[in-house]
């Protein structure tokens, strides 16, 4: 590389983040100038990737948990010569249609490893990519899987709650290839940050289980030696490197102005002044610029030789990683592992919860899927989402498919991000449905990065009796029905459950919410059928005899209530069918001519849900009917508060026979 100093090289970043957001009149300048050295050493000494290959599958992976400071990472884009970052991208940051939005997303950007917007989420997204990391290493060998996780972060995202879940799980898994760099400015937006927090971040990560040090965050000697420190750690490694946001303003350094605002003509000028910093906007001269490129090439060597040592590889474990991890396709196993377990339920109907329904369908998955990682939020006997004889992950032990979680529902969900997002995985993790409020944020993410994480989500009702109200979701349904790209299905028997999984795991973009019944259902489904009949969202499951006057629709625990309150409109000579509804939003995503044959012209309507109405509209009209609940739940057997709440086959055919008078 030629020789330039570091110094100058970490000076490019402040300028193009400068720059950035000064053309923006918007961002975050205080976080890039404040980190440049970090940043400096470790794209030029340690991270290992190729600019020129941005999927490379063993490269290092970089996440800027800190996402406000992004023009850190676009600058680093351009500098090391990431092709699609152009200075045209950089002169366009947080513009419409640009490379270079305001926070870090993965779907957007190429470098950006995943999206980092709320503070936290990439702390804790990053303990998924390094146990995916782990993991692979373990079953495909350190030939083949062999590298770090670095992160970026802040004190935002270390006074988020989200950061102790994830540090914890961590450090417990003994996870010592995951580097956290940690900004240590002392400022957040309303001032130091003393009005608010005392924590010793260096303690509270030793008492976790890290190895963690203070350096000077501009000695660049200092922070090369902790990170081969950290490279040589057998836990995960804090290194909390003092910095001065705003490094080099002449009258922000140092304080909350400079977070987040653009520096103004004036600061901007006396900065490159005291950086000695010669150049106009966006301009980096030819021998730093050269340096960046060079230090982007550096990796080609390394992705060469991997190659090499992957095409020596077995045939079959060569095969295998492709599928997985680079092309990222499902198991041809899974569709004839489906198919034989239709044809078993069919054969012996078992009434069971569809939680146990789900067991049973991993049961059938596990060994056909290798790639479907399973775990739960400390509630595995009552998610059922442990097979039998399926290994469990254990500190410093990687070969298992089974991960206890701990009670950390958000950091459940955003470490299965990581792997997902990783790759070689398809991660599942249970909880309570109620619990998806302690794990939405990640979910948010999920679905907005198009991430194929999938959530088991069981005692999705007031089904589940006795535990009450606080346990009972209600408008859960509702609520993961209206984020956009997050996938609800709710089956109604064992036999909808399987071809849920199956549905969940053919996903390649997008997360899906298995929401999963406490108590036995009866079994709906009579045939099984060639095709999948939930991959509309919806079908007809119970054919009117004649034309129908009546069309009933629900969803899981509640079809069996609307196949009887059918049995019994029919006995009173009205012709009414039944509509199984698994996945609502999945049926309103169907073209109109299909979604409107499975809707039906029936003149009645009626929508039967152990949740609130919302949503179904769409479905049965505002003037249809709903038999479900306008408040929140009791403690008492499930039997007794269906009844108590009138959600039964005698309120729906009330319903319905007053409707039509």
């Amino acid at each position: 590389m030629p020789t330039v100093d570091s110094s100058r090289m970490a000076n490019a970043i402040r300028a193009l983040a400068m720059d950035g957001v000064e053309k923006a009149k918007s961002g975050h300048p205080g976080l890039p100038m404040g980190t440049a050295d970090i940043a400096t050493v470790l794209f030029t000494k340690f991270l290992k990737y190729d600019a020129a290959d941005p999927h490379w599958p063993d490269r290092d992976r970089f996440i800027l948990s800190a996402g406000h400071g992004s023009m850190l990472l676009y600058a680093l884009l351009y500098l090391t010569g990431y092709k699609q970052m152009t200075l045209d991208q950089l002169k366009n940051f947080r513009q419409l249609d640009s490379k270079t939005p305001g926070h870090p997303e993965n779907f957007i950007t190429e470098g950006a490893e995943t999206t980092t917007g709320p503070l936290g989420q990439g702390v804790a997204t990053s303990v998924g990519f390094a146990l995916a990391e782990r993991l692979l290493a373990a079953e495909f060998g350190g030939e083949v899987v062999d590298h770090y996780t670095y992160v970026l972060c802040s004190d935002g995202d270390l006074m988020e709650g989200i950061s102790h879940e994830a540090i914890a799980l961590a450090g417990h898994l003994k996870l010592n290839k995951l580097i956290f760099l940690y900004d240590d400015n002392g400022i957040t937006i309303d001032g130091p940050i003393s009005l608010s927090d005392d924590v010793d971040q260096v303690a509270r990560f030793k008492a976790c289980g890290w190895d963690a040090r203070r350096i000077d965050g501009h000695d660049q000697k200092a922070i090369a030696a902790a990170i081969r420190r950290a490279q040589k750690s057998d836990r995960p490694s804090l290194i909390a490197c003092k910095t001065i946001i705003g490094f080099g303003a002449p009258t922000r350094a140092g304080t909350s102005k400079a977070h987040g605002e653009a520096l103004g003509a004036e600061e901007l000028a006396g900065t490159k002044k005291a950086l000695d910093w010669e150049y106009g906007p966006f301009e980096v001269p030819d021998d730093v610029l050269n340096a960046w490129r060079s230090a982007g090439r550096k990796g080609k060597r390394h992705n060469k030789e991997w190659r090499a040592r992957f095409a020596a590889q077995p045939d079959a474990q060569r095969d295998e990683f492709k599928r997985r991890v680079i092309d990222r396709k499902p198991s041809q196993n899974l569709n004839e592992a489906i198919r034989k377990l239709k044809d078993k339920l069919v054969a012996e109907p078992p009434t069971v919860a569809t939680r146990k329904a789900s067991e049973m369908t991993l049961e059938a998955l596990v060994p056909a899927v290798p790639e479907l990682l399973l775990g739960s939020a400390d509630l595995t006997p009552s998610n059922n989402t442990r097979t039998k004889g399926l290994k469990e992950v254990e500190p410093g032990q990687y070969g298992g498919r089974y991960i206890h979680y701990g009670i950390r529902e958000l950091g459940m969900a955003a470490a299965m991000n990581g792997i997902a997002l990783h790759g070689g995985y398809a991660p599942a993790g249970g909880t309570f449905m109620c619990f998806a409020d302690y794990a939405r944020p990640a979910m948010r993410v999920s679905a907005l990065a198009y991430i194929p994480t999938i959530y088991i989500m069981t005692h999705d009702s007031i089904g589940l009796g006795e535990d009450g109200p606080t346990h009972q979701p209600v408008e859960h349904l509702a609520s993961l029905r209206a984020m956009p790209n997050m996938r609800v299905f709710r089956p109604a028997d064992a036999v909808e459950t399987a071809e849920c999984w199956q549905l969940a795991l053919e996903r390649p973009k997008g997360p899906t919410v298995l929401a999963l019944s406490r108590q036995n259902l009866t079994p709906v489904r009579k045939t099984a059928d060639a095709d999948n009949r939930c991959a509309q969202g919806a079908y007809e499951l119970v054919a009117a005899n004649g034309e129908a006057k009546v069309s009933i629709f629900a969803s899981g625990s509640e079809v069996e209530i609307a196949v009887a309150a059918q049995q019994q409109l029919s006995q009173r000579g009205i012709a009414a069918r039944v509509v199984s509804v698994p996945s609502l939003e999945l049926l309103l995503e169907q073209p109109e001519d299909r979604r409107q044959a499975i809707i039906g012209k029936a003149p009645v309507k009626i929508a039967v849900e152990a949740a609130v109405r919302f949503g179904w509209d769409a479905v049965i009209g505002a003037d249809g009917l709903f038999v479900g609940m306008n408040s929140f739940g009791h403690s008492a057997p499930a039997k007794d508060l269906y009844k108590h709440f009138g959600i039964t086959a005698e309120a729906v055919v009330s319903a319905v026979e007053k409707r039509l008078g």
